[in-house]
């Protein structure tokens, strides 16, 4: 926002105000401990902080105390398992001899690192107590603000900063203007509203801060107007429909900028199965990711591979900005992909190295060869891969099915490989495009490995199904089931005439003016390649 002098003197003292009275009861809460929901007096401070400001504000500050102070309990909680796992693998090499080994557990390499991780040990230990101590009485350390930014305070030189801008800063994190939105309230939100048509902003002030006012009711309108580009559409929808926004006033005082952020909740979707997604007839893609790109290869609803092996680049290199931007851009090929093939989903491993990142060399490997693999799934964002492709694949209309990672790189490997290179002639495939395929198999519920004797090298006989057939093929009344047979079929004396997809053969008792004959399965779509025949 453009926001005048006289506007952000309304919305800086309105901030302050609130922001004070926020951390108050962010104390309070504090001191409450860790108790039930029921018993966490929200509706008595609500009470108390609505003489102070309104009804509407007083509940978005209870919210924000409670939502801040759960979250304090779940980081002591994970740095609580994160020095357990650390303590107790450093316990397991400590009971070993120097330069021994016993089972898998390796000790370590002299007396000198033995007794620095004994040293080490008794430091985490200490941790681990006053960390578990804090969980007990319920009462996490919060500073408002950041606390790195109340460490810089005692930095200032290094961090290259007056006094005065730090302070400024400062005073900026620790402001609280926000509201939290109404569905039925005038554009979603009565506390600050935004009219879509010409983009004006409206807040009502706190009770002491009404003589401030320039609108009837307390309300404040600011000079300047503002416009969403990001999601503006969805933004439309709510506030044309009066649905709940929340809105947030942000002040950034290195660019002497006012931002208005606003949110809201996603409606909860009713994704389908991968049952269903088989029943309809529906393509997936599987993915397989690496530490510098993707392989992904097009299924169909039996879990054949279709067209050709994809790679898409993944260079993660430079500033944190930079490769957040450039997952998104890989992302969005990923998606742009699944739309020009038409798939319903994204099949992809739930891979989670936060526990190896946090065990390190101890149980990753130690010298050359681990020090490489240790620098490879660093290189992986899985964590952060995973939320970006929730996210922008879910407004993309895209289903993602997590499967279990095991064995999928080896069983790609061993029975896709081969034949995918044996169909792709101009393509080369990777034991990682092989793996893509087992992913994807695994997400429709088939089993990864093939049938033996399927996708030979014959040129004759190539186009037939790759995969562990799951369709039934009806049978006509009163007869046997013919046996599967992997050798071409024979029709008039004649080799292969209808190159269709067929599985077996059966007779048909209908028709017997000219004996039994053979008859075949209409088939529309190859399950090599995917082309019409």
């Amino acid at each position: 926002m453009h926001a005048t002098g006289a506007d952000a003197e309304v919305l800086t003292l309105a901030g302050r105000h609130l922001g004070h009275h926020q951390r108050v009861d962010l104390a309070r809460r504090v001191e409450i401990g860790k108790v039930c929901v029921k018993d966490n007096q929200r509706t008595e401070r609500k009470h108390s902080l609505t003489k102070h400001s309104s009804s509407r504000m007083a509940g978005a500050m209870t919210r924000a105390s409670e939502d801040q102070y759960q979250l304090s309990l779940r980081c002591l909680y994970d740095e609580a398992s994160s020095l357990r796992r650390a303590i107790r693998s450093i316990t397991r090499r400590l009971a070993v001899a120097c330069g021994t080994k016993k089972g898998k557990v390796r000790g370590y390499r002299d007396q000198a690192e033995h007794f620095g991780k004994r040293r080490r040990m008794q430091v985490l230990n200490a941790r681990l107590a006053r960390v578990e101590q804090r969980i007990a009485e319920g009462r996490p350390s919060i500073v408002v603000g950041g606390r790195r930014l109340a460490k810089t305070r005692h930095n200032l030189a290094k961090a290259r900063l007056t006094e005065q801008q730090w302070r400024e800063r400062w005073d900026a994190e620790r402001l609280f203007l926000t509201a939290d939105g109404e569905s039925g309230a005038p554009f979603g939100n009565y506390t600050i509203s935004v009219d879509p048509n010409d983009g004006s902003v409206t807040v009502i002030l706190p009770e002491p801060l009404r003589h401030l006012a320039n609108q009837p009711r307390g309300r404040y309108r600011l000079s300047c107007t503002v416009q969403f580009s990001h999601r503006r559409d969805e933004w439309l929808d709510r506030v044309t429909a009066n649905r709940a926004v929340r809105y947030d006033f942000v002040h950034d005082p290195e660019r002497g900028r006012w931002y208005l952020d606003a949110s809201w909740g996603a409606d909860t979707a009713v994704l389908p199965t991968p049952e269903e997604i088989r029943r309809f007839g529906e393509r997936t893609i599987g993915i397989d990711l690496n530490a510098d790109h993707l392989a992904a290869y097009v299924l169909d609803p039996h879990g054949n591979p279709i067209g050709q092996p994809h790679s898409i680049p993944l260079d993660l290199v430079g500033p944190a900005s930079q490769r957040d931007g450039r997952l998104r851009e890989t992302i969005s090929q990923l998606i742009t992909l699944a739309r020009r093939h038409n798939c319903a989903g994204i099949v992809v491993e739930n891979l989670n190295f936060d526990d190896a990142r946090a065990t390190g060399r101890e149980r990753m490997g130690r010298g050359r060869r681990g020090k490489t693999f240790r620098r490879t799934v660093a290189g992986i964002p899985t964590a952060r891969f995973r939320e970006r492709l929730r996210g922008m694949a879910f407004h993309a209309g895209l289903v993602i099915i997590a499967v279990d990672p095991a064995y999928t790189s080896i069983w790609g490997e061993r029975y896709w490989k081969t034949p995918l290179q044996e169909t792709n002639k101009k393509t080369t495939v990777t034991r990682h495009h092989g793996a893509a395929v087992a992913i994807g198999r695994r997400g429709l519920g088939h089993r990864i490995r093939r049938r033996p004797g399927v996708t030979v090298s014959d040129q004759r006989i190539a186009s037939r199904r790759a995969a562990g057939q799951t369709v039934s093929v009806p049978r006509p009344c009163g007869t046997v089931s013919p046996p599967r047979t992997a050798s071409a079929p024979v029709r008039g004396g004649k080799t292969r005439l209808d190159r269709g997809d067929q599985l077996a053969l059966f007779l048909d008792p209908e028709d017997r003016s000219g004996g039994h004959r053979i008859t075949y399965p209409v088939c529309h779509d190859s399950a090599n390649t995917g082309q019409s025949r």
